[in-house]
């Protein structure tokens, strides 16, 4: 069993799959849209809304990550409530990850040597998810 996160956007969807896509080095995802799933009688589904993400899922190194822009109606609370963890074996591609997400983020803990890594640091990048990289 697999078990990942689900992470949901409040419009920008497509640019954080694309940006991540590129971080990892990762095979471009399919995207679902709103639009392309099918209709609902009961639900009109505005233009606007017709072109958002309800699913994309990124493959970063054999662990599934899902995205989607929030559906219509449902409130968006930025994701301070999840963290994603990384940890590789190699330092240079720590160091590598770290300086690109970081990048308009904020750091928490700058990347350094702890007792339990070679290279620890946490950020926020700068769609709000918290990440902590850590070289195994």
């Amino acid at each position: 069993m697999k078990i990942g996160p689900y992470i949901n956007f409040p419009g920008n969807c497509r640019e954080v799959v694309d940006f991540y896509t590129e971080v990892f080095k990762a095979q471009k995802p399919n995207i679902m849209t709103y639009g392309e799933m099918p209709p609902d009688p009961n639900y009109h589904m505005p233009d606007s809304v017709k072109e958002l993400v309800a699913n994309a899922q990124l493959n970063i190194n054999g662990n599934t990550i899902m995205f989607s822009d929030v559906p219509p109606g449902m409130p968006f609370t930025k994701g301070n409530n999840i963290t994603l963890v990384i940890v590789h074996d190699d330092v240079e591609e720590i160091k590598r990850l770290f300086g690109l997400l970081s990048k308009e983020g904020t750091v928490e803990m700058l990347l350094q040597e702890t007792f339990w890594s070679k290279a620890y640091g946490s950020l926020t990048d700068k769609f709000g998810i918290g990440w902590q990289i850590s070289a195994e």
